[in-house]
């Protein structure tokens, strides 16, 4: 009988974590260029954790520690970022249901206590991928535990004809209106990715809201992502812009991540235009052959979920794992990490 090798973990640089990396089943902001981004501009110190059984990785963490007056956040993602889930990838090398049971138990329990994310003075919240199905080791490290949702629209095996037959009618007669009329949406550069930015940040403003992003941060993420990242941009027939949405690529879903303020021309619902010209990139285009599904980021706020329910998306939980104390109570307030 073999005796199984201990767990390993270590911190790790940039490189080292790209090496560790699955081929799937993360996010899009645990890749490296994401990172990248994150280490330039969050209010923290990026730290990369790798478990490992022999060189084997079996699990990895990204977590952003800041230093308060008294005490210190851990938080993956970090809050004003735009991030909506980072959090632990655990990849046991076994198929068996209490080997893999057990990786996850001792990564988790390995980076707690190098992080003494348990101490008093320590406060902490993760927001896991939509691949991370058991949190139980948090629960049982005394971690409140919730259930928050996405909509994802399932595209692997199937045709633009068959996908945009699942929609409603309503959704449905929206695209072919819009299809019909002077509107072209297109793949731009840069400069097409501030615009939507401006507009996204005028709408907060307009709406009394806090808008946290800065372009220096979104204009890193982006270029750092290149062709992981695209602006599809609606514009009439004199080349007025009229709406557009960022959409970030990981390496099997596409991400819903800026933009899509609310737009209407000449009565056509042009966010759900620009939103079909999306999937039908994923479709089609050679380069994204392993995305097979466009997640909507959110299904949090009532009011956006009618709307986002019209495109036949599966409702997928992940979790929020935070620090059970009043203190973080308070500290929830700051956050602005994705919801929608």
């Amino acid at each position: 009988m073999t005796q199984e090798r201990k767990m390993r973990v270590e911190r790790l640089t940039l490189p080292e974590w790209g090496d560790a990396l699955p081929s799937s089943g993360y996010e899009v902001f645990h890749l490296p260029a994401a990172l990248s981004a994150i280490e330039t501009h969050a209010d923290g110190t990026l730290i990369l954790f790798g478990g490992f059984k022999g060189q084997e990785p079996v699990g990895l963490l990204p977590i952003v520690e800041t230093r308060r007056t008294v005490g210190r956040t851990l938080m993956s993602p970090p809050p004003g970022m735009n991030i909506p889930r980072l959090g632990p990838i655990v990849m046991p090398t076994s198929p068996k249901q209490r080997k893999r049971e057990r990786v996850n138990k001792q990564f988790v329990e390995a980076v707690l206590d190098d992080l003494g994310a348990t101490s008093a003075l320590s406060l902490v919240r993760l927001l896991t991928p939509r691949q991370y199905g058991d949190p139980r080791p948090f629960q049982w490290a005394d971690f409140d535990l919730s259930t928050q949702f996405t909509y994802v629209v399932d595209l692997a095996d199937t045709d633009p004809d068959s996908v945009l037959e699942s929609f409603s009618k309503s959704l449905r007669r929206d695209i072919r209106r819009g299809r019909e009329s002077d509107v072209t949406v297109s793949v731009e550069g840069l400069g097409a990715t501030r615009e939507v930015f401006e507009t996204t940040r005028k709408r907060y403003v307009d709406q009394n809201r806090g808008f946290p992003l800065t372009w220096a941060y979104v204009r890193d993420l982006v270029t750092g992502l290149d062709d992981r990242a695209r602006a599809y941009v609606a514009r009439d027939d004199e080349g007025s812009f009229i709406s557009g949405v960022t959409v970030l690529y990981g390496p099997d879903a596409a991400y819903f991540w800026q933009g899509g303020a609310r737009a209407d021309h000449d009565g056509i619902s042009v966010n759900s235009l620009v939103h079909w010209r999306v999937i039908e990139d994923v479709l089609t285009d050679p380069a994204f052959e392993d995305v097979t599904a466009y997640d909507l980021m959110g299904a949090n706020t009532r009011r956006l979920c009618d709307y986002k329910g019209k495109f036949a998306g599966e409702l997928v939980p992940y979790y929020a794992i935070e620090t059970d104390s009043a203190a973080m109570n308070i500290a929830k307030s700051a956050f602005t990490a994705v919801t929608r």
